[in-house]
């Protein structure tokens, strides 16, 4: 049998902890590491409804992108919602392993599956960072260029094919028409990088989580709207999936004795939309 060890070690070589901001919670979180494991179930969040999807299959390791505890917790009973998600994962004899900014930097992580989708040639990180040991080390976000150039609108459409639906959708600014060739992204929260998307001479900034104020800053920030990046929002969530089923692949044939399976419960906190 393979136990959480095993599982957690390998996952650990493809995102080493070491890449995570300081104040990345990530690893094991919940489980013993010598527990046997017969089924590995990926999602983007440690939600009530993902612990107890995995808790009926005992013996499953769920692996999330965001972590249970970015804060501490002084109580966790099962009445909480945190509390929940580790009485069932614990009760199933299953676990919760982590991966967050550690899998953001990799190119088997959510940048990777990014510069594939979008097919981004000569891709370089938004946020280099310190080089690091591995073969798939990234760094923070992509800039890059289309192989033909593309519009704001076409590039939204295939994104909206490409994620989850969601009832936000795919949004953009400007018009849908306007001719892009250089396209920065940021899978997750990426407002932060506004500046360094224009910087890098991008015609287009694709994030999540864009607030009001930075967004409408941004497109302010030159008199020629055309000299700043077009932007698309999705959301948070929509925007980490992308990464999931390319992990399970990694998995199946590195634990080919292993059940793995991609969660199809949305974890976006908007169910729905009035127009």
């Amino acid at each position: 049998m393979t136990n959480i060890a095993e599982v957690t070690s390998f996952l650990e070589g493809l995102y080493p902890l070491e890449w995570a901001e300081d104040w990345d919670r990530v690893g094991l979180v919940l489980g013993d590491p010598t527990w046997d494991v017969a089924r590995l179930r990926l999602a983007v969040d440690p939600t009530v409804a993902e612990a107890h999807e995995t808790a009926k299959n005992p013996g499953t390791l769920l692996i999330t992108h965001h972590p249970l505890l970015l804060r501490g917790a002084n109580f966790l009973p099962a009445t909480s919602g945190k509390g929940a998600v580790a009485t069932a994962l614990l009760r199933s004899q299953g676990g919760l392993w982590c991966g967050h900014t550690n899998s953001d930097r990799s190119r088997n992580g959510t940048v990777g599956a990014w510069i594939e989708l979008l097919g981004l040639q000569g891709a370089k990180p938004l946020a280099p960072g310190e080089p690091q040991e591995g073969e798939s080390f990234f760094g923070l976000g992509a800039v890059g260029e289309l192989r033909e150039p593309s519009t704001v609108g076409e590039v939204a459409r295939l994104i909206a094919r490409a994620v989850p639906a969601t009832a936000q959708g795919v949004l953009h600014t400007g018009e849908a028409a306007r001719e892009v060739g250089r396209i920065a992204v940021c899978p997750g929260a990426g407002d932060s990088f506004l500046e360094t998307a224009t910087q890098a001479n991008a015609d287009l900034y694709i994030t999540s989580d864009l607030r009001h104020h930075p967004a409408l800053e941004h497109l302010e920030s030159k008199a020629d709207h055309a000299r700043v990046p077009a932007l698309i929002d999705l959301p948070h969530y929509a925007s980490e999936s992308l990464y999931l089923p390319h992990l399970g692949e990694i998995l199946r044939e590195e634990f080919p004795e292993l059940e793995v399976e991609v969660s199809e419960i949305s974890s976006d906190p908007f169910t729905g939309a009035a127009r």
